[in-house]
């Protein structure tokens, strides 16, 4: 059985801008893969909402810095066989980056420590999916559209970004926004049917990676 670490924000956790709540277990999008995957591969979903790719984030009570906390991960879900990193939406806030070529350069960051971590039984590091989430778009929540202000024009650049990074790295690269959107409720995250739409839309290229 491979095992596969599936690094992300709230749209890995699940967070459901309706009530606001959490998406019931089954339709998060890594427990779809999980589903489509069954006994060939254990899915293991780190998703913590307000995560960034490699930047912290002083407002928050929990560390939000992707880079600070994944090594923690690799050492105490090691052996893995596949990491698939979902991060860079909330790089977007202006007060944390505001750039899509920071969370380029974060994901970079990111697999340069998957690459380069010391694994407890001197294992291979595992291969890595970098996924770029879906864009944001317009609401009417002033709240989640003051946090991203011009983040709508910057999230539609991560896609080329993330695949130019994979592409350098030797990295698989999938593309959310092909498969789903935003809600309208806050702009950025998903709703019962994009999550799973995720999770649906990268059992190929996981398939194809672990050669299942």
């Amino acid at each position: 059985m491979r095992t596969i670490l599936c690094f992300g924000d709230s749209l890995t956790w699940g967070y459901n801008a309706e009530g606001p709540s959490r998406h019931a277990y089954e339709d998060r999008w890594p427990s779809v893969l999980q589903h489509r995957l069954g006994q060939e591969a254990r899915i293991i979903a780190e998703g913590l909402n307000g995560r960034t790719t490699a930047y912290d984030d002083w407002l928050s009570g929990a560390d939000r810095n992707g880079a600070r906390i994944l090594p923690t991960l690799l050492m105490s879900h090691s052996p893995l066989d596949l990491i698939i990193i979902m991060l860079g939406t909330n790089d977007m806030k202006p007060f944390i980056c505001g750039r899509a070529i920071g969370a380029k350069q974060g994901i970079q960051r990111l697999i340069d420590i998957v690459r380069g971590h010391k694994y407890p039984l001197d294992e291979p590091p595992p291969g890595i999916l970098v996924v770029a989430p879906p864009p944001f778009c317009q609401t009417e929540n002033t709240d989640f559209a003051a946090q991203f202000d011009g983040g709508i024009s910057e999230s539609r650049k991560l896609a080329a970004h993330y695949a130019d990074a994979a592409e350098q790295a030797g990295c698989g690269f999938f593309d959310a926004g092909t498969v789903a959107r935003t809600t309208l409720l806050d702009g950025v995250h998903l709703d019962a049917e994009n999550t799973r739409a995720v999770g649906m839309g990268l059992e190929p290229i996981v398939r194809r990676i672990l050669g299942l």
